[in-house]
């Protein structure tokens, strides 16, 4: 067998998934990756690192070298290796068995083990999903249309925020925890957004009554943001769209010839 039919076979194994032995390679991957992110995750837990630290860096070198074998083999078998290097698969690769070279190299790097769960990133190669690129576009141009009323909503909210906390500033005072205003902006922010840590609370009835305020408004300004975006989701569809003048059905593409519903020229 020559080179260039073994890069065919490989090709077909790699890239393609309409093989019985893409099909195979394709699970086999799913599994791979599935364990040893997981793999990675119980490294993370200290307990567990130390009493099965040894056999948890062994299984993740052995993942760790296959998954090299894969990147070498799909530089090998790529019709376009510097695109294919390039890509955001390929990137994605080659940051998957980076950390443990690294690790070799530069002991004590454990911080780059983390790195490693950006292989749970591959599974979408393996499911297929970036045939919805299309959708992530239309979110990303909703976002870039909305950007000025979202920046200038922000700046409102923001202001809200510093006002709210001088004013906490003022009513508690650093004997109940406010001790400066950057403190109690972000007892604010913590406050608006509903997360409410707890790490500082009012404790005169004036400030309990502004808090309670405080988050019934933030609620309504979680929404804020989410309508502007979606209403610029509904604008960029309806562009992206054409209506068939025949039946009366949209959902058609901005470039297509026939109406998908039923089939006259649009």
């Amino acid at each position: 067998m020559d080179s260039g039919e073994m890069k065919k076979r490989l090709r077909r194994v790699l890239f393609e998934n309409n093989t019985p032995g893409g099909r195979a390679f394709d699970i086999l991957l799913f599994i791979a990756i599935v364990v040893s992110v997981g793999l990675t995750m119980l490294d993370s837990v200290k307990s567990i690192h130390a009493a099965h630290g040894a056999l948890l860096f062994a299984l993740n070198s052995l993942f760790s070298i296959l998954f090299t074998i894969e990147y070498a083999l799909r530089l090998y078998s790529a019709p376009k290796r510097t695109r294919y290097a390039h890509s955001f698969f390929g990137v994605v690769d080659l940051l998957a068995i980076l950390p443990f070279y690294v690790g070799m190299i530069i002991p004590g790097t454990r911080v780059l083990d983390v790195i490693r769960v950006l292989r749970v990133l591959r599974i979408f190669r393996v499911l297929k999903m970036a045939q919805y690129v299309n959708e992530s576009d239309l979110l990303l141009n909703a976002l870039v249309a909305s950007r000025r009323k979202i920046g200038i909503f922000f700046v409102a909210v923001l202001t809200i925020v510093t006002i709210i906390g001088s004013l906490m500033y003022i009513i508690e005072g650093e004997a109940n925890g406010f001790t400066s205003i950057p403190k109690s902006v972000y007892w604010a922010i913590v406050t608006l957004t509903t997360v409410g840590y707890g790490d500082i609370s009012p404790q005169t009835n004036l400030g309990q009554f502004l808090s309670s305020l405080i988050m019934v408004v933030g609620y309504s300004i979680i929404a804020v943001p989410t309508g502007i975006i979606t209403a610029d989701i509904v604008i960029a569809r309806s562009r992206q769209e054409r209506t068939c003048q025949a039946c009366g059905q949209g959902g058609n593409e901005n470039d297509a010839r026939h109406c998908k519903h039923c089939g006259a020229r649009l």
